[in-house]
Parts: structure tokens; sequence; C-alpha cells
């Protein structure tokens, strides 16, 4: 076997493999930060679709692995698998970065995508290339960096798969932090939108780097021939043993003690009795998925949920997409805490704190993570406006003329609004709005504008306004970033987005202007009123009438690290260790068996959350939370009452006393063949010797 050149002890070969790993992680992490806020806000879905397909793009990316595994060790090898599907990956990202350009399709330049089922398909393809790739190669990399040490390097390897999973970490934090940020710029060729091509286009630029590193380490690497699956060897195993047990279903052949044993006729009896040990560790694996079903909201409902807060943290802005950063960063925190603090306390109580004790106490953790975010909702239901019914319209009032009128409305009191003022709250009624409305004083100076928003700006991340002109001259609306356009006499602009903080307008008239200034915070949506008696000097700003649509989202989004801290406890304690406890419990070549085994509960649990969101329909999102919680709290009891009943094994010392077994037999055996081999050379004597007595010979 020919290694390639050492540095510091090191193969140079890993060295591109943990830049490609970074790059990898930095591209997928970093898409699937803004995804969920890109198929609400750019592709226009609801919350629950766009939930459905986050969640099936996520279970897709943990099923394929074992498609990726099958294919490297049985058929192309690590290395050209890496290579394949890294190229079916990048492409993939830069689908997702083209189809997140509105200018494309924007023919009438308004700033919103004309023909959608174009960037709706190119996402979905995108989508589909990303999984196949990401997840493909996941099972790959670490393996075939694991290959490039010999075997007197031990040392260097565990070091190698420390800074391997460091990467991973590292790129999954940095992404997270900088692809909101760049989705939160404006950017576009003939209007500013945010920027979700730029988002999606860096991690497209990184998969791209990280195929050209792993490319230009090639001749460094040592490739292994593939030597086959054990995986597909375990699952020939056991359909052969179902297949032979229905064959001799009939009570006339004589049981056998395990299900698995009807296999001996065709496998060894040590592949046998090792999957019997990956069995029994696959039965627990059954409850997992419920709290995978939890887990990954935390990039869907959780990032919604944000959309309704205020990230107004001081001095820092936080994006609600930004807010997932609190997992990586709490996982470099709690990890080491648990295991240097936490659980060698626990152990000095004299508490037996198993395994899957701790996978128990993960899973509760994780329902309290959920009753917190039910908390959460709950307190930002209570500051959101109150939303039409589809029986219902809503409509404010705006006294526009210089004196006082007065509004009748069937089924309310007289309503007088003084010159230039806003009714102070919102009418709703239970009947068309074409329904007549008298008012007794300057009819034509009156504004009835209604309470509906597209979809788009219901709970926006952005800020959305518009102006009404009262003046009889044309004015024009601008800021040092765009320019709003003019607005007719007695007529009022479109809603347009702008961000959040201190904005300065500048208002134009014939031959004058003005500057008026605000501050909107997140999610808040205002109509501005300019009177006839607009004052073009320094009264300006108290010259502007303001309508607060909807209210700024006063819910601070500190209020969720709780339900962070939570969830990334409960990780800690149910992923590290589940995949600890499960390796402890397999034979060493039946590891890729559970591994692949517990990215396939990942897969479930993304699945029951797609089941649970269209299916519930629950009118309040604090009660879908709840139900989550509740599914997650009777699964994890009886995940407990499995774990009581649960014995713990030795697996390389049951293959030693198996094998010694084996090997007792086959001394047995050979005893028994060379006893029959004496008693037959001896008959084969007294044969001979009786040939040679005359007196037992026949007489002619």
């Amino acid at each position: 076997i020919c290694y390639s050149k050492e540095v510091c002890g090191y193969p140079l070969s890993i060295f591109f493999i943990v830049v490609n790993e970074f790059c990898e992680r930095f591209s997928y992490y970093g898409m699937r930060a803004v995804l969920v806020l890109y198929f609400k806000y750019f592709l226009r879905w609801d919350n629950d679709l766009a939930t459905s397909i986050y969640h099936t793009f996520v279970a897709l990316c943990y099923l394929t692995p074992i498609l990726g595994a099958i294919v490297a060790d049985s058929w192309l090898g690590k290395f050209k698998t890496i290579i394949y599907l890294s190229i079916v990956y990048a492409i993939g990202q830069v689908l997702m970065a083209v189809s997140a350009i509105h200018d494309i399709t924007d023919t009438d330049r308004d700033g919103t995508p004309d023909n959608m089922t174009f960037h709706v398909a190119l996402s979905m393809v995108g989508l589909f290339l990303i999984a196949l790739g990401t997840g493909g190669i996941k099972p790959c990399v670490a393996a075939f960096g694991g290959d490039q040490f010999s075997d007197s390097q031990d040392k260097q390897r565990r070091t190698f798969f420390s800074v391997f999973y460091l990467c991973i970490n590292g790129g999954s934090l940095l992404s997270t932090i900088i692809t909101p940020i760049l989705r939160a710029q404006e950017c576009g060729i003939y209007s500013q939108q945010k920027c979700y091509s730029l988002a999606f286009g860096v991690p497209a630029a990184l998969m791209v780097v990280a195929l050209v590193v792993f490319i230009v380490g090639s001749g460094m690497y040592y490739k292994a021939e593939p030597q086959g699956n054990i995986m597909l060897d375990v699952c020939k195993c056991i359909g052969f043993a179902i297949k032979n047990r229905y064959r001799h279903r009939s009570s006339q052949y004589p049981k056998k003690e395990h299900w698995m044993d009807w296999a001996e006729d065709k496998y060894e009896k040590l592949l046998i009795a090792q999957i019997k040990m990956v069995l029994k560790v696959l039965f627990l694996y059954i409850p997992l998925p419920m709290f995978w079903t939890l887990f990954d909201q935390k990039g869907s409902r959780w990032t919604l949920q944000a959309t309704t807060m205020d990230g107004n943290f001081g001095l820092l802005v936080i994006q609600p997409d930004q807010m997932q950063t609190v997992n990586p960063i709490l996982i470099l925190t709690l990890v080491p805490i648990m295991d240097s603090l936490i659980y060698p306390l626990i152990q000095k109580c004299g508490l037996n704190f198993t395994p899957l004790k701790r996978m128990t106490v993960g899973m509760l953790l994780a329902a309290i993570a959920f009753i917190c975010a039910a908390v959460v909702q709950i307190e930002i239901d209570k500051t959101l406006p109150t939303f039409p019914t589809a029986s219902q319209s809503q409509l404010k009032l705006l006294n526009m003329g210089s004196n006082p009128v007065t509004v009748n409305l069937p089924g309310n009191d007289p309503l007088v609004l003084s010159p230039a003022q806003v009714c102070p709250h919102t009418i709703t009624h239970n009947y068309q709005v074409e329904n007549s409305v008298e008012i007794s004083y300057y009819y034509y100076y009156i504004c009835l504008y209604y309470w509906l928003f597209l979809n788009v700006l219901f709970f926006s991340i952005r800020t959305c306004f518009r102006f009404i002109n009262g003046m009889s001259t044309t004015v024009n609306v601008s800021t040092v970033a765009a320019d709003f356009g003019l607005i007719e006499p007695f007529y009022y602009s479109n809603y347009s987005l702008i961000k959040n903080g201190k904005v300065t307008f500048t208002i134009s008239g014939s031959s004058q202007s003005c500057e008026y200034s605000r501050d909107f915070g997140f999610g808040s949506s205002y109509t501005f009123f300019i009177p006839s008696t607009l004052d073009f000097g320094p009264n300006c700003q108290e010259s502007i009438t303001v309508a607060e649509d909807i209210k700024p989202n006063s819910a601070h989004m500190a209020l969720q690290i709780p339900q962070y801290f939570f969830i990334t406890a409960g990780e800690v304690m149910f992923s590290v260790t589940g995949l600890e406890f499960s390796y402890s419990q397999a034979p060493n070549n039946m590891k890729a068996v559970l591994q692949a085994g517990w990215l396939f509960t990942v897969a479930i649990g993304n699945f029951i959350v797609l089941i649970v969101a269209e299916l519930a329909k629950l009118p309040e999102q604090w009660a879908e939370y709840i139900l989550f919680a509740s599914l997650l709290i009777a699964v994890c009891f009886i995940f407990s009452i499995m774990a009581y009943f649960y014995t713990y094994i030795d697996p390389a010392e049951i293959e030693a006393q198996f094998k010694k077994k084996l090997n007792a037999d086959d001394e047995d055996d050979k005893s028994k063949l060379q006893k029959t081999e004496v008693e037959m050379v001896r008959k084969d004597s007294n044969k001979s010797h009786d040939e040679d007595d005359p007196a037992k010979q026949t007489k002619m």
C-alpha cells in the first residue's frame, strides 16, 4: 500500500480532505439556513407548505447516505463517488442560486417574479440534486480520510477525526451567521429585493471550491478498491432467514431458538450472531424518530416563529434565520461541560446514569423545549393584530380634508374625524365591503383603505409602508437608497418594503422639499398621509399623519434562547450518547449498518413533521407545539420501558466466545474425523489379515 507524503506526521492528502469538508458543510448549512424563508417570502408559500417541503428535503438528505455507502463500497469506490456526487451537488447549488434571481421572469419590473412556476421547478430540481449529493458523499468523506492513515498512525487518525468534526461544526456555525446577512442585503437588476440569490450563490461557490480542492489532491490519495458493502450482506441474510422461516412455517419442522437461525443453511453462524446483536440495537431505534421530529423544526417552525419577533439586541440586529446559530454555539459549549462536569458529578452521587437513561432525559429536554416554544408563541400571539376571517373585511378611515367629517357605518356609532386624522381603530365588517358608507361632510375628501395585504406582507421580517398624497399637486417620495416615484394628487403609492431601523424620506413638491424621519421595527406596516397643509420647512416632521396598520414585533427574539438551550442539551444527551451507545453495542464490521439505521431515524422523523403539518391543521401554532411535545413524552415513556428490559452486551467478548466455540466444534469434528479414519484403517488392516489367513479362506 502506497500512502502520500507526510507533513508533521500526517499524510499530506488529509489537508485537502479537511478543507473540502469545511467548504461542503458551509455550503450545505448556509443554504439550509435561509431555505424556509426563501419558500415563504420568495416563492410565496404558506407556513405549512414551506415547512413540509423543507422537511422533505432534510429527510432525503438523510436517506441518500445509505445509497452513497452502497455505491462507494460495492461499485465506484469512495474517491469516484465523492467526485461524481460533488459535481451533482454543485450543479444543484447553482440551480438554487439561479432560481432565486427574481429579475429572470420579472417582465413588468415590479420586483415580483411573473412566472413563479419556473422558479419553483428550478428550485425543486436543485434541492433534489443537493440531497443526492450531500447525502451520497456524507458516509464517504470521513471514511476516505481514515483510509489515508497506515496502521501505525492510530493516534494521528484520532486527531484527524477530531479536526474533521470541528470543521463540520465550524462550517455550520459560520455559514449560519453569514448567509442570513447576505440574504438581508438588497440586490437586483431592475428592482432591489432581498438577495436570496447571493445567499444561495455563496454556498454554491464554496461547493465548487470544495470540489476543486478535492480534485487537486487526487494524486496524493490512497484509493482503496471497493470490497463490498456489509449492509447488502446483512439485508440478504435477513431476507433469506425470513423467506426460509416462511417455507418451514409448518408445525412438522422443529422450532429455532431465534428466527435468524433459519439463515444457517446458507450463511455463517458468526455473521448471524453479529446480525442478532445489531437487531437488538435497531429494535431500540423504533421510538427515536420522534426526537428528530422536534429537533429539526428549529430550522423551520422556529425560524418562522422568529420572523414575528424583534431581533434588535442593541448594537446587534439578529435576523430570524440567524437564531439557529445558538444551536452550534451551545453544542461547542455543552459537550465539554457534560463530559467533564455533569456526568462525573452524577456518577459521584452514586447514580447509574446509563447511556439509555441519558437518551431518555434528552428526549424529555426536547419536549420541554417545545413547551417553551408554545409559551413564547402565546406571548407572540398577544402582540399580533386580529386579521379578518374569510367572511370579514377590515378598513380604516382617513380624513384627507381640512374640516371635520362624520362617518356613519351600519352597526357602528357615528365617527367624527378631525382634519388629517386617522380613525384610532380598525373597523371590521361581517358583510361585503360594497355596503353603503354615509359621509355627512366632504365625502370626496374621505379615504377608505382596506387592511388587506398580500400574504408576503404578513409577519414580514421587514417593514412595509406607503404614502397618500392629500395635496393638489404631484409629489415625489424617495430615500438615499431608492426612489418610490411620483404620487398623483389625492392618490396613494403602492406598498414598499424597507429595512428596519431609522429611515429618512425626502418629500419633494414642484419646487420645494423636506425630510421626514422615522424608526422602523420588525414586521410593521405604516401609511403616511401628506396633508394639503404640509409645511415644507422645519415643521415637516410634525405635519405628516401616521397610520400604524400593523404594529412592530414586540416579542423579543431573546425569548427563544431557553427553547434553544433545552433542545441543544437534549441533542447532546440524546444524539451524542446514542451514537456512542450504538457503536459500543455492535461488532466492528456492523458499525456501518448502525450508522445507516441512525440516519434512517432522522429521515423518518422529518417525514413525521410532514404528516402532522398536513393532517393536524391546528388553528393555533402553540397548540401544534404542545401536540409535538405530548407525542415525544408518550414515546419517551415507551422508550424508557424498552430501555429497562435491555441487557448491555460486549460484542467483542461475545464474538471471541463464539469463535472459541466454533473452534472447539471444529476440533471436535476434526477428532471425530481422525477416529473414523483410524477405525477405517483398522478395518482395512483386519480385512487384509483375514485374506492372508488360509483357515479363513473359502474352499472352491
